[in-house]
């Protein structure tokens, strides 16, 4: 690992990103950032972190022989690894709300952004940036997150955590480089948040419906099936769970 330490930046991923294209980096070049302006998450969202509370980092992959058909599998790997090493540091009821947030206790504790670079049918190389709540106990306006010190009352290191980590991603990359597909399908379902459970969906268009979670599809789509025993497919944009205001 080539662990590259900043204070700050607007962004791990953005920081990494800039660097590959002005240099020749390793395998496994880590940033970890103790602070970011603008971090980012899915879908434009912007990623909320303490300075120096947390594990903000981004990790550059590169890739042997993946298709890009199967660029969903680095999603799952990545979801897995961080499970994988929070199981063995503190105890938490952890799952991977699709597509890939960490839940612990049906709160948000991670989050993760990749970003690929892609040449003719393969993938190349990913950033792959993961914010992860170490320390933080108060969030500003995130009433759904949390953070390994709010769920143990224990502080962490958080150096400590990312060697664990990339432990567990070496692992994990090397199933994926190796074709393991069907294991890394295994555990993914395994570690999926409400699978098999009836759960309050929003579609796209703002209407909501139930469905239970079947699993999902090579592509990466949420595969629901409703209240008629359908089994519709839906990417990112085209459903959420719904939040239920409780009164």
């Amino acid at each position: 690992m080539n662990l590259i330490k900043i204070n700050a930046t607007e962004s791990s991923n953005s920081y990494l990103k800039d660097l590959s294209r002005k240099t020749v980096l390793e395998n496994f070049t880590v940033v970890l950032a103790y602070k970011q302006h603008k971090g980012r998450g899915q879908m434009a969202t912007v990623w909320e972190s303490e300075a120096g509370k947390n594990l903000t980092c981004s990790i550059l992959i590169k890739w042997e022989r993946l298709n890009i058909s199967r660029n969903f599998y680095i999603s799952k790997i990545v979801s897995l690894s961080i499970v994988h090493c929070l199981d063995i540091i503190f105890e938490a009821n952890l799952a991977i709300k699709w597509p890939n947030d960490i839940m612990a206790a049906g709160r948000k504790l991670a989050g993760i952004l990749i970003e690929n670079s892609v040449k003719k049918t393969k993938v190349v190389q990913s950033v792959i940036g993961i914010g992860l709540n170490v320390n933080q106990i108060k969030f500003k306006d995130l009433p759904g997150a949390t953070s390994m010190k709010i769920i143990s009352n224990k502080e962490f290191d958080v150096e400590v955590i990312l060697t664990k980590l990339i432990e567990k991603l070496n692992f994990f990359v090397e199933l994926l480089n190796n074709q393991e597909f069907k294991l890394i399908d295994t555990m993914y379902i395994n570690h999926l948040y409400k699978i098999q459970q009836p759960v309050m969906f929003k579609d796209s268009l703002g209407e909501l419906f139930i469905g239970k979670i079947i699993g999902v599809s090579q592509v990466g789509k949420l595969r629901i099936q409703l209240e008629n025993e359908t089994v519709n497919e839906f990417d990112l944009k085209q459903v959420s769970f719904a939040q239920i205001n409780k009164e």
